[in-house]
């Protein structure tokens, strides 16, 4: 009987989620949840990881183990609880009682108040219950602090009706006294509202007033107030962090998860039965050539041939048959479906934790590693290159109008990008856009600053440009590299809407089929070096912009600049200095401010 492969914890996802170790019937044996999956399901697999007695013989049975990510620890402890009362694992401890979690309610009443409930089945009114939280301790503390910032009444409805002067609450501005109309029914609505708002994760407003007295408080020397009002910004903020295991989004919802890298594909999804999350299924292809939309929409029909259809099905992407797909379904379900892409709301979180999901399967079911080999080995037979290319480097080159002119080399090993190995260089094109003269100089001088050539030379851009290459490698006396040139029609960096031209020396332009793994390769890394030297160019255009204004300045110097550059970190710095009257540093002078403020301001 073969036992799980403990090799394959390497590929689980370090995120916050829920496990279920299962037998080789598929039957749920242990229901598990972890801030790290990967680190959490190793320690059952080391001797001195867990030592609880059961672990041996849960271990000896275990053929599988399936996660589901979700967003936080609070979501993690929800959805344990829930699969272990819908699987009921022989290894876990199931509760007798039906009990779920507190929540925070509103009351209804004239005068509404905050009190603590127990539900057993969701509230219907949910615009007026808060939760629900995993633990009553925070519930209380929640509850204690909503009423510090908010003086709602905390006296029961009884006590409100027979009191007939204020309580000590009062006094200590933590009630508005409604029992003796000391406020106006309007204002105190309003602060039920702001409470409501708060609680529901709908107002920001209130931390940004907290933070800007917390700074007041610290200014003032009023460390201990400030300390107060710091942890009372972080219960807030916890506050305000909703979770989405629990959801009013999404009564009774598949929520589906796409995730793919070139043909490989994973599609995931997430059952959502009355408001809450109770499980997932995932399901993984290879050699996929279809569209994303088109392998959904087969998927769909083929899949709810057998399973429950619910009302809502939620898609990361658009549906070209969306309308029909959504027709079929709900004349096989008798009721209404509707399939629908959310753009934005906690619908769309709902899709992210999917893709998380997704990936996270992904990752585990697929090994990296072995993916990339693969990927390379294509490469080298579709491009027909002389060696594996296990080092891959790519030139980009970016400038405006022959100005500031940046080119960069990006180097890949393995399939991976090696940050160790990356070159930039500050290109002198005498104000003339000269793409060849940039790609020569470039070229030139990163082959006399590394000491082993990679196997194959990426060049972004077409004919042109990999000609360029190869003249400059053979100035160069450097046989042995692989060179290419990958370009998009019009030579367009817009991902996707053009057709990808591969150039090889001697040999006619190859296109490849867009999902090719090959061309999800070349693709990846000429994007990243395109981003790379981008960003190198912007940061050089940056700097050479606030010389150029610091040099223009009469008396100003190399020296002076770099004082003032060190001191104030930018112009915009110097020039508040100088309003502030705050510019006096050493080894500038009076005359220098002087100059300062007549070229910033006299002159503007």
């Amino acid at each position: 009987m073969q036992s799980f492969d403990i090799k394959t914890l390497s590929r689980y996802p370090e995120k916050s989620g829920v496990y279920l170790m299962k037998d080789e019937k598929d039957r749920v044996l242990y229901v598990g949840k972890a801030n790290n999956l990967k680190a959490r399901l190793r320690q059952y697999f080391t001797k001195s990881g867990d030592d609880r007695a059961m672990i041996p013989y849960l271990i000896r049975c275990v053929r599988t183990i399936d996660v589901i990510v979700v967003p936080s620890e609070r979501d993690a402890l929800i959805l344990e609880s829930t699969l272990i009362k819908k699987h009921k694992p022989k290894y876990n401890a199931l509760l007798k009682d039906d009990k779920r979690y507190m929540n925070i309610v509103l009351t209804k009443h004239p005068w509404p108040r905050l009190k603590m409930e127990r539900h057993k089945k969701r509230s219907a009114d949910i615009r007026n219950t808060f939760g629900p939280y995993t633990n009553a301790k925070v519930a209380r503390e929640v509850l204690d602090l909503m009423n510090r910032i908010f003086p709602l009444r905390e006296c029961s409805d009884e006590e409100l009706s027979r009191r007939t002067r204020p309580c000590l609450l009062h006094g200590m501005k933590r009630c508005e006294a409604p029992c003796v109309n000391l406020c106006s029914k309007e204002t105190y609505l309003d602060l039920v509202t702001k409470v409501r708002k708060l609680l529901s994760g709908k107002d920001q407003s209130i931390i940004e007033s907290l933070k800007q007295e917390m700074q007041k408080a610290a200014e003032n020397l009023l460390f201990e107030k400030a300390a107060s009002l710091r942890d009372m910004i972080g219960k807030i903020e916890q506050i305000l962090s909703k979770q989405y295991v629990d959801n009013s989004a999404s009564r009774y919802s598949d929520v589906i998860g796409l995730y793919r890298e070139a043909d490989y594909l994973v599609i995931i999804k997430l059952l959502f039965r009355e408001h809450r999350l109770i499980g997932s299924d995932h399901f993984t292809f290879s050699s996929v050539l279809s569209e994303n939309p088109a392998v959904l929409e087969t998927f769909f029909l083929q899949h709810y041939e057998k399973e429950e259809i619910p009302e809502e099905i939620l898609v990361p992407i658009a549906l070209e048959n969306q309308n029909t797909l959504a027709a079929i379904l709900s004349e096989t379900r008798g009721k209404k479906v509707t399939i629908n892409r959310p753009q934005k709301g906690e619908k769309t979180v709902l899709l992210r934790m999917a893709l998380d999901n997704a990936k996270a399967v992904f990752h585990r079911d697929k090994d990296a590693k072995t993916i990339r080999e693969k990927q390379l080995l294509v490469l080298q037979e579709t491009l027909s290159l002389q060696d594996f290319p296990k080092t891959i480097a790519c030139l980009d080159s970016s400038n405006i109008q022959g100005a500031y002119a940046a080119s960069a080399v990006v180097v890949f090993v393995d399939g991976k990008k090696e940050p160790s190995l990356q070159r930039y260089f500050t290109i002198d094109t005498k104000g003339k856009p000269d793409d060849y003269a940039s790609l020569k100089e470039a070229l030139r001088r990163y082959t006399k600053k590394i000491e082993h050539f990679p196997d194959l030379l990426i060049i972004d851009g077409g004919k042109g440009h990999l000609n360029t290459a190869l003249k400059v490698l053979e100035e160069e006396n450097i046989a042995g590299v692989d060179v290419i040139g990958i370009a998009k029609e019009a030579s367009l960096h817009t991902k996707g809407l053009t057709k990808e031209v591969i150039h090889r020396p001697f040999a006619k332009p190859l296109s490849l089929p867009k999902h090719s793994p090959s061309l999800f390769l070349l693709q990846k890394i000429r994007d990243e070096t395109h981003r790379v030297v981008i960003s190198f160019h912007r940061k050089k255009r940056s700097k050479s912009t606030i010389q150029t204004q610091l040099e223009e300045v009469p008396g100003i110097g190399p020296k002076k600049r770099t004082i003032l550059l060190k001191s104030f970190g930018s112009v915009t710095g110097i020039k508040a200095s100088l309003k502030e009257g705050t510019c006096k540093i050493e080894g500038i002078s009076k005359k220098d401010i002087e100059a300062l403020e007549a070229f910033f301001f006299k002159n503007a």
